[in-house]
């Protein structure tokens, strides 16, 4: 039997390469090995005010893109978070078991309300929606970049807590941190991950950029000073990031794409690395095109939600009844 992965990406923006490369290109690997519940959790994205139209036509729009990028509709579990109640439900549950010391300690919340007067409550407790999120499907891992780590920590401390006080009502995930190219940085700031809501839109590569535009973002990526393409995040970040994103576009490892720019020029990289973005992205347009115009993407989420569903409900049930919530 396989064990149980769990992963999602918030519709609060256009896709990047740093997801495809981080997240949707790595469920597509982890598919045949896990049992893969893919979920759209806009009710996370609320946290922050959202234009709804634009809400509704990104939820969608990722979903096409995974299909795009090779997730199986059929073998994978995908759905939309606020289409399956007991996600709210069990939230209450779980915050209710949580402490204001370990949800102010958490990084995300820190730095998404820094310098910011009024804060929305959703902001603080969001963490907390995210382990009801793991812990409705009885998730075995999670795959995480290192910068998530702690909501997975999170959500492994209250499955402890709660089994520990009501009996064995959870299952304690893992974090799966992906070993390389988890982690795609800012084209203009390489000390920052490249974001889905980066404020200026040439620090990011959105995988519905036209060519043009890939290209120019590309040329005008911050490099380093001195010569020599190669891999040094700290001294070099931002030669390191187009190395990173290079390997990652010609599945060619980073000794290897050391070894090819070796004597080359910044420029000449930065050539190199448009060629393949562009190939790859030209082909994964194409692909969510038809995907998108096929009406897959709704079948998916209609069937998504009947399976998940199910499974979420019966989680809840246990953790409602041992808690004393309800009707027995």
């Amino acid at each position: 039997m396989k064990k149980r992965l769990l992963t999602g990406l918030q519709p609060s923006g256009e896709l990047t390469i740093g997801n495809y490369i981080g997240s949707i290109r790595q469920v597509a690997n982890y598919q045949d090995e896990y049992e893969t519940f893919l979920f759209v959790p806009d009710m996370h994205s609320i946290t922050v005010p959202q234009d709804p139209e634009t809400l509704h036509r990104r939820v969608r729009e990722i979903v096409g893109m995974y299909i795009a990028c090779g997730v199986s509709p059929t073998e994978n579990h995908i759905y939309i978070q606020s289409e399956i109640p007991w996600h709210a439900n069990l939230s209450w549950i779980l915050e209710c078991h949580s402490y204001m010391g370990e949800m102010s300690r958490m990084t995300q919340f820190k730095a998404k309300s820094e310098g910011k007067k009024e804060i929305g409550c959703g902001l603080f407790t969001y963490p907390i929606l995210m382990a009801a999120d793991i812990l409705l499907y009885n998730a075995d891992v999670v795959p995480t970049g290192a910068d998530q780590k702690q909501h997975v920590e999170l959500a492994r401390n209250l499955a402890q807590r709660f089994n520990k006080k009501y009996g064995e009502t959870f299952v304690v995930p893992e974090p799966l941190i992906p070993k390389f190219g988890a982690k795609i940085r800012d084209l203009l700031d390489p000390t920052k991950k490249m974001s889905k809501s980066a404020e200026n839109p040439k620090a990011s590569i959105f995988l519905n950029d036209p060519e043009k535009a890939i290209r120019k973002k590309i040329m005008g990526a911050v490099t380093d000073s001195g010569e020599g393409v190669v891999f040094d995040e700290e001294n070099k970040p931002g030669v390191s990031n187009l190395l990173t994103i290079y390997s990652c576009f010609s599945n060619m490892p980073i000794a290897d794409a050391e070894k090819h720019f070796e004597g080359a020029r910044y420029g000449d990289l930065k050539k190199e690395v448009a060629e393949v973005v562009v190939e790859a992205l030209t082909k994964l347009q194409d692909k969510y095109a038809d995907v998108m115009k096929s009406g897959i993407v709704d079948e998916t989420l209609d069937r998504g939600r009947d399976e998940a569903n199910a499974i979420a409900h019966e989680t809840y049930e246990k953790a409602r009844k041992v808690v004393g919530l309800g009707r027995v």
